[in-house]
């Protein structure tokens, strides 16, 4: 413990951002590093608990206590080799996980948690820029091929780890480029693609193939893939968007948060607008009135897409009851809390409504000019419409972030004839990550269903082990 009394004499600093005013004139992300001395002094804060909770809330095992220790005594390229033994791409959780080890941290009961998720940002940033990562190609090879289906952050995590253990994995990802929600559902303004970039030329001098543009069970059937490697690996994402079943979804202006989501970050990535939105179907919130449905983090990527794109106005529509500003310990701690969550694209310029529903959108010519809705209260553990709550908000653009029902069927799933969990994922346990079909394997949110980035690489790492002691007997990778 690097200074037993640094929680009682420092106070919690959290790096900071960009004013409104500045960051909504650009892409790029916003986020204000602290300075190191700073950031060593919030590692000091630790208190390197007899039982560290934190660890119960990251998924992907990091040693928290440990690399704070280790930061706070200037010794960062060993906090680094830590932080990489147990998360492939620290820089991306550093910037877009939601940090329920904070939530864990025994400093949260008095809502002053140790900067958890800044020092592990700011430890393999540095990392990068010292030049200290560098690609950790095995020695030898095990003549093993695998095919790993998907390049999100599960299916980036399994093929990393797959290529330390010496196999030949190949990622197929649908797309033009690689990197799945992380690349085309994750705004430039929260995590910059250059980022992604520098992992897969890691990679690719670890051995791992990308093939873009290759979908499976379309471009080359599941069957041909299991006639050229050893197993195959199901990483893709719950990529079904959950629709709004109510009258007039079908008009003009009405779209998956994903489809505008993606035309962006590919219009970011320079790609011409016929490629950024084939098909002609141009999204654009520039002087309109949009609405976003649905609460979560993808809804709030849509307000901040909005406004620099010089939206008139945004209004964010959640179902749920407004959650309470400050959640109750006693009841919650240590585990991941129910709350009032503000983001930075919220700060942006938005109006948030709760307890509402939509019941139809409303058009003219073929196109929406308004979204009729009603309010909802609680009676008996049911929702029900309040009487007489009807109400019409003005809307050009409708944007639906409800969530995800699970995989596409259709192609990959199908094809591979693995069976089903009650909600639609991919059937396999976290044991051994086995589907019910031979030599095929399934991890991330295509078996667990819609999640967090550092679930999908705690499952790649976890399936990778799976995958190498099914193919050699043992495995030496960690879990």
């Amino acid at each position: 413990m690097g200074k037993p009394t640094g929680f009682l004499e420092i106070e919690r600093h959290d790096r900071g951002y960009a004013p409104p005013a500045e960051r909504l004139k650009t892409w790029k992300e916003f986020v204000r590093p602290l300075p190191q001395n700073e950031l060593q002094q919030q590692a000091a804060r630790c208190m390197s608990c007899g039982i560290p909770f934190c660890h119960q809330g990251c998924p992907v095992n990091n040693q928290i206590p440990d690399f704070n220790d280790l930061v706070y005594r200037d010794q960062w390229k060993t906090a680094l080799e830590n932080l990489q033994s147990t998360n492939n791409f620290p820089e991306f959780t550093g910037r877009i996980c939601p940090a329920p080890c904070e939530a864990s941290c025994t400093l949260n009961i008095p809502d002053t948690p140790v900067t958890i998720k800044t020092i592990e940002c700011q430890i393999v940033d540095r990392g990068w820029e010292e030049g200290w990562i560098k690609p950790e190609p095995s020695p030898r090879g095990t003549g093993k091929r695998v095919a790993v289906v998907g390049s999100g952050p599960a299916g980036l995590a399994c093929a990393q780890q797959l290529a330390r253990a010496g196999h030949a994995p190949t990622v197929f990802e649908k797309s033009d480029r690689i990197g799945g929600l992380l690349r085309y559902g994750i705004p430039d303004f929260k995590m910059e693609k250059p980022l992604i970039d520098r992992r897969i030329a890691q990679m690719e001098a670890e051995g791992v193939i990308f093939r873009t543009n290759f979908e499976v069970g379309v471009n080359v059937s599941v069957q041909r893939l299991l006639d050229d490697y050893d197993v195959l690996v199901m990483a893709g994402g719950a990529e079904d968007p959950r629709d709004l079943g109510v009258p007039g979804r079908e008009l003009d202006g009405v779209h998956f948060a994903m489809d505008f989501l993606r035309q962006q970050n590919k219009r970011n990535a320079g790609d011409p607008e016929h490629v950024a939105a084939p098909g002609g179907t141009t999204i654009s919130a520039k002087g309109k009135h949009v609405i976003v449905i649905g609460g979560g983090d993808t809804g709030s990527d849509c307000i901040g897409t909005s406004n620099r794109q010089g939206a008139a106005s945004v209004v964010q529509l959640e179902i749920m009851p407004k959650p309470p500003e400050r959640e109750n310990k006693t009841l919650t701690w240590p585990d991941w809390p129910l709350k009032l969550r503000t983001s930075s694209s919220h700060e942006e310029g938005c109006e948030r409504d709760f307890a509402v529903t939509t019941k139809r959108v409303v058009g003219e010519n073929g196109r929406v000019t308004a979204i009729e809705c009603a309010r909802l209260e609680w009676v008996d553990g049911k929702m029900r419409e309040v009487e007489g709550s009807t109400f019409e908000l003005k809307a050009d653009l409708v944007f639906l972030a409800m969530g995800f029902v699970g995989p596409r069927k259709a192609g990959l799933v199908e094809q591979s004839g693995v069976a089903l969990d009650p909600r639609g994922n991919v059937a396999a346990n976290v044991v051994n990550y086995q589907t019910t079909a031979p030599n095929i394997f399934s991890c991330g949110d295509m078996r667990r269903g819609q999640s967090l980035v550092v679930w999908a690489i705690r499952e790649g790492r976890q399936c990778a082990r799976a995958v190498d002691e099914y193919l050699m007997g043992s495995s030496r990778l960690p879990r």
